[in-house]
């Protein structure tokens, strides 16, 4: 055993020196990136668009005191109810009449207020009146009753913590989590058969298989590949962590998960080790059996198709605590990486999460036997006679 493992590690730090030390490894680690940055450039643009250009612009063709009092109504309750809530009201002249207005190709508004305040008519599109007739119905009540109509001022009543606010959060927590371990097992474990092709290809299984036992090729490969996932993941979080603070965010204001960060963020990495060596098993043992690249991804969808609705059955059990479907998706081995970090955004206990990474490794450990009995038996039926006759010592 000690000699398999030992046999395992040179593989595992072959495969993983060669990744690593690429050119190409780079541009692995960068790449992710590269939506994240387009984000943070254009999201504070996207979000000048939303708030001004898109919002809807009336048009006021009331007389010119009525047409002040709409427009003071307008900042006094945007002040309180911010810009989105209410359309952009703007002067427009009286002449000529409103339709005639709209008609003008130059024309900025998408409706037209005339008539007086008392009667207002709003002039435009019916799926435009449908959606302004009420906040223009608010803003004239607001102009008419501008020297009568008061705020009423709110006292503040401050509490450190509301458990609704805070549920809420958790579950977000654990959504996000659900999320990216899924999103990073797809993206990372994948690599694996990319690995395993290129090697195929080139005949190194075969020299490879008569160097050292079969068994730790598969291991060596998995650990190779689960160690440049953590590197990429470090790299990931680190610069995504230091991006949130450069534009001024404050790790304190953020939510706490129910077990607390440091715990959680350490399960967050024992899941996702299980889930990846879950797939990354399945993807070694049956991409073994392929001989070209196509076979390889005609294997691999219908394990992706599985995986993905794992998902959506795990992503469904979240806001169903305790119930039979989120139990299921806790103890089903595919399933459960997903389902317990949810659980460990929302419930304190940590006690069942040392049961499940017990339970999922178990599983990992058959999936894994499985795979080595798989990848054995391709490689010997593929291969077996060519490193026989190569290694066959000379006679005569």
């Amino acid at each position: 055993m000690r000699a398999l493992w030992r046999a395992a590690f040179v593989i595992a730090r072959r495969d993983f020196t060669a990744v690593v030390l690429s050119r190409t490894f780079i541009l692995f680690l960068l790449g992710p990136l590269l939506p994240i940055v387009i984000g943070f450039a254009f999201g504070g643009l996207g979000e000048r668009i939303s708030r001004s250009d898109l919002r809807p612009a009336v048009g006021v063709a009331l007389a010119p005191a009525e047409t002040a009092a709409m427009l003071r109504a307008e900042h006094r309750l945007v002040e309180r109810m911010g810009a989105d809530a209410l359309p952009h009201l703007q002067k427009a002249p009286l002449a000529p009449d409103p339709r005639t207005q709209l008609a003008d190709p130059d024309s900025q508004v998408v409706a037209i207020i005339s008539g007086s305040l008392t009667r207002p008519m709003l002039t435009g599109k019916p799926e435009d009146l449908d959606r302004l007739q009420g906040d223009i119905s608010l803003l004239a009540t607001a102009a008419l009753a501008e020297r009568t109509l008061r705020f009423v001022p709110v006292e503040r009543q401050e509490v450190a913590t509301s458990l609704g606010a805070q549920a809420q959060a958790r579950l977000l927590i654990g959504r996000a989590a659900q999320v990216v371990i899924f999103f990073l097992t797809i993206l990372l474990a994948g690599m694996i058969l990319s690995n395993l092709v290129e090697e195929k290809t080139n005949k190194i299984i075969e020299i490879l298989a008569a160097a050292v036992p079969i068994d730790a090729i598969f291991l060596g490969k998995l650990m190779a590949m689960l160690a440049m996932s953590l590197v990429g993941i470090a790299f990931w979080g680190g610069t995504a962590f230091a991006i949130f603070l450069a534009v001024g965010g404050q790790p304190a204001g953020l939510p706490a998960p129910a077990v607390g960060w440091p715990i959680f963020l350490a399960l967050a990495l024992a899941y996702f080790t299980m889930a990846y060596t879950l797939l990354g098993s399945l993807f070694l043992g049956i991409g073994a059996q392929a001989a070209t690249v196509r076979e390889v991804q005609t294997l691999n969808m219908p394990i992706t198709m599985g995986q993905m609705l794992i998902f959506f059955f795990a992503s469904y059990a979240v806001d169903h605590m305790g119930s039979p479907a989120e139990i299921a998706a806790c103890i089903f081995p595919f399933s459960s990486p997903f389902a317990m970090i949810a659980r460990a955004g929302q419930d304190a206990a940590v006690w069942p999460h040392l049961l499940a990474l017990l339970w999922q490794a178990a599983f990992v450990a058959l999936i894994i036997r499985v795979g080595v009995l798989l990848f054995r038996r391709h490689v010997m039926q593929s291969g077996g006679r060519w490193w026989k006759q190569l290694f066959r010592p000379a006679t005569g």
